[in-house]
């Protein structure tokens, strides 16, 4: 069989139809071949705080986004190619998308049916798709996005600003800009592709593959190779004051948004990216992405920081009062604990959020302010331990429990096991969870290992217990 020939007969073995048997006609005293049996893939991966969030039935390996938007008339339009491997047999599937109208979709290049069906397009491809085939997955679509709305987390995802957009949130924001498969248990690479109007910057993750105009219109280009969890993408439009350069041999890229004093303090809290980002390796080990970087907006609903991957969001808010580099120290330990090791479940985001809390007791100490010793002790003194930090609750996300008594429960660890062990716990735990999902059994599996201790007791104390336990001494 010459290259051509083989090429299309592994083709169709990749897809085939639905209702079809696509084995040859068995020989003479041959069992027939089983029929596949193509069935719809799950609505949801199962997490307990949010049931519909993600979706079975495939792994995303790549997303690539090319969108255009127009602040004037708050008009996107995108096409998403989406190229994925079939963990079932599929007569179906699912990709989280929200408020956009759909205008095309074809899987491996032929048309589609699709329907929404609230916050899931289904997608019905010609044929079916065996499992472990690698398929493709290419949606056209439009029109003005929407925030969403929840009743535990306030608004998210795409917001409209004076001068562009911000598409930023956790646990959700993807899905209002783009399909996705919106849980962090599928990470994926990434490419965006985003134009708008002259004067305006349009900034993501990743590697900048800079900026080009045309026809008073400019495309911006990102690039994260490294795979990442979708809340962790985010698209910011505006106008920008950005700073290029690189460090140890990778970009180095900040903005801060031109209506912040030039100069000032979220300038100057930027600029610290690069030796906070260094300190921080010396606790958790190498830095796991290629690129470093921040961005700050000027938005009053942007009351918060996102660890979003290789470049951290910053709410203008925290540099009212001068460079508040702690919050740098926060979301660049992210890069480690959340974006390069991320949580299998919702449930288990304190190993996100108490080791990034216990960096600002580090970056501190290290900045000449309080020792981490007196960070732990006010703490735990001003601590209601009625709440866990552990499975916390789905309103509980975000409490204090998960990220203060979350990094008591760290440094705690730090004073039962000793520094020596504690360190080659984090940077064990970094390297050997890399670019991957964990669970907080999984971190228990790895002290325990490295530390040559019997730990069950001491997590449920720190974690889950209702009293203040013992200090260790």
């Amino acid at each position: 069989m010459n290259r051509r020939l083989l090429a299309a007969a592994l083709a169709a073995l990749l897809v085939v139809p639905a209702c079809t048997d696509p084995s040859p006609a068995p020989g003479p005293g041959s069992p027939p071949a089983a029929k596949v049996d193509f069935q719809p893939g799950e609505e949801g991966v199962g997490d307990p705080y949010f049931p519909t969030y993600g979706n079975g039935g495939y792994d995303v390996r790549h997303y690539k986004l090319v969108v255009r938007y127009d602040p004037g008339t708050d008009e996107l339009t995108g096409t998403a190619t989406i190229t994925a491997a079939a963990t079932d047999d599929l007569s179906s599937f699912n990709l989280d998308f929200v408020g956009l109208s759909v205008d095309s979709v074809k899987v491996n290049g032929s048309d589609a049916d699709d329907r929404r069906d609230d916050a899931e397009l289904v997608i019905t491809p010609a044929d079916g798709i065996v499992k472990d085939a690698e398929f493709t997955v290419e949606i056209g679509y439009s029109g003005k996005p929407q925030a969403i709305q929840s009743p535990d987390f306030g608004e998210g995802g795409f917001l409209h600003t004076a001068d562009g957009a911000i598409a930023l949130g956790q646990p959700e924001s993807a899905s209002t800009w783009f399909p996705v498969n919106d849980h962090p248990i599928d990470k994926a690479t990434y490419e965006v592709e985003a134009t708008v109007p002259d004067g305006l910057s349009a900034l993501s993750n990743g590697v900048p593959g800079g900026s080009a105009d045309d026809g008073g219109w400019t495309t911006w280009k990102w690039s994260e190779k490294v795979p990442m969890a979708s809340y962790l993408a985010f698209l910011v439009v505006g106008k920008f004051r950005v700073e290029t350069g690189e460090h140890k041999g990778k970009p180095l890229f900040t903005a801060v948004q031109s209506t912040l004093a030039k100069g000032g303090s979220a300038d100057q809290a930027m600029a610290q990216t690069a030796r906070i980002a260094d300190f921080l390796e010396t606790q958790f080990g190498p830095y796991p992405f290629e690129a470093y970087g921040g961005v700050v907006v000027d938005d009053d609903r942007i009351r918060y920081a996102l660890e979003t991957q290789s470049r951290p969001v910053y709410g203008g808010i925290f540099f009212n009062q001068g460079p508040f580099t702690e919050v740098v120290a926060h979301e660049l330990a992210h890069q480690w604990f959340g974006d390069s090791v991320s949580i299998a479940q919702w449930r288990d985001i304190w190993l996100n959020e108490g080791f990034a809390s216990y960096a600002e007791w580090l970056w501190t100490e290290e900045s000449g302010g309080l020792s981490v010793r007196e960070s732990f002790q006010r703490e735990y003194d001003d601590t209601d331990w009625e709440n866990p930090t552990a499975d916390p609750g789905r309103a509980g996300l975000f409490g204090r429990a998960v990220y203060k008594r979350g990094a008591l429960a760290v440094h705690a660890l730090r004073l039962e096991v000793g520094d020596s062990d504690f360190f080659r716990i984090l940077k064990t735990w970094t390297a050997e969870k890399r670019n991957g999902n964990a669970t907080t059994a999984d971190f228990i599996t790895v002290a325990e290992r490295v530390s040559g201790e019997s730990l069950d007791s001491f997590f449920d104390d720190w974690l889950i217990g209702t009293s203040a336990p013992s200090i260790p001494r």
